[in-house]
């Protein structure tokens, strides 16, 4: 297997998601460590435009949004498994939410962004700016409705967990590792606001489970290097990676060679161009060029993306 490189930042939240999965499933990796905002030209380099973080690179193939990473993980080591049967229909589900209303619901509390981003009210600012683009017209909740609605999510959390190990069973899934990480940032990253927490002793056992799930295998690398790999590389055959699947499912009246755009539904409405190479029922392929990485497929969910032709 080629190696997996991850492009990250150590404070991003959805990186730590993703550094757990690793460190469950006994992964080496190499590190990439990207700004935490614009200008990130190397980023930018192998995506082609989007900037969320992580993503992850193998050779000349870049994916992007941590759900699809998860897949491929799972594909590349399928043991141990983050889809245990019969659950993972609900592991999925629950893993969505997660990502999503319940990570808003954690972020968009009282936050101060200098904690965010170093303790620098300059670079705080740069910060909150960089987020407010990233934002566009995407509406946060006010903060009194925020940690109300954490609160909520919080105790509809435990009452999952109960005095079971994980969410759904003795061992994790995926969503254990996606309900993990809004909390990390509240626990880990700003301690003096985990109050929300509370009498949650049985979420905060099941948060020391999640945090000793296995030791980082990582092993520093830089973007240059990085993007060097793609260069040298080629992009692998639809049918040989591990996303795996030819079928092509039209739902847009887009045929495959046609250029297109997929954007980010909500957050993150940069878009990315390049030659549509796969759409099957979960993901899209774009193949694009560029002049330091050469020919790379940037690899998408389906959901939570938009695909529009240019």
């Amino acid at each position: 297997m080629t190696d997996l490189i991850l492009h990250h930042f150590e404070t991003s939240p959805f990186s730590e998601k993703i550094r757990r999965v690793l460190a469950y499933k006994r992964m080496a990796w190499k590190s990439v460590l990207v700004p935490p905002m614009l200008p990130k030209p190397d980023v930018l380099e192998l995506t082609g435009g989007y900037r969320r973080t992580p993503f992850l690179q193998i050779g000349a193939d870049v994916y992007c949004d941590t759900a699809l990473i998860c897949e491929v993980l799972e594909r590349l080591q399928p043991l141990p498994s983050l889809y245990l049967e019969p659950m993972q229909g609900l592991a999925r589900i629950l893993a969505h939410w997660a990502d999503t209303t319940f990570f808003w619901a954690a972020v968009a509390g009282p936050r101060n962004p200098a904690r965010m981003n170093g303790g620098l009210p300059t670079a705080a600012l740069a910060f909150a700016e960089d987020r407010k683009a990233m934002f566009g017209s995407m509406k946060l909740l006010a903060s009194p409705d925020a940690q109300a609605a954490l609160r909520c999510h919080v105790q509809r959390l435990c009452d999952t967990l109960g005095d079971q190990r994980f969410l759904l069973g003795p061992a994790p899934s995926v969503a254990d590792f996606a309900a993990y990480h809004p909390l990390w940032l509240t626990r880990v990253r700003h301690p003096v606001e985990a109050d929300v927490l509370g009498q949650t002793e049985n979420l905060r056992e099941w948060m020391d489970r999640m945090q000793d799930l296995g030791t980082q295998i990582a092993q520093p690398f830089d973007a240059e290097r990085a993007i060097a790999i793609a260069a040298a590389a080629q992009p692998l055959p639809i049918e040989d990676g591990p996303l795996g699947g030819t079928k092509f499912v039209d739902r847009h009246g887009i045929a495959l060679g046609e250029s297109v755009t997929v954007t980010a539904e909500s957050f993150g409405p940069e878009a990315t161009p390049g030659v549509l190479v796969a759409a099957t029922d979960d993901h899209y392929t774009l193949r694009r060029s560029a002049a330091r990485a050469g020919t790379v497929h940037v690899h998408f969910p389906r959901a939570g993306y938009v695909l529009a032709r240019t």
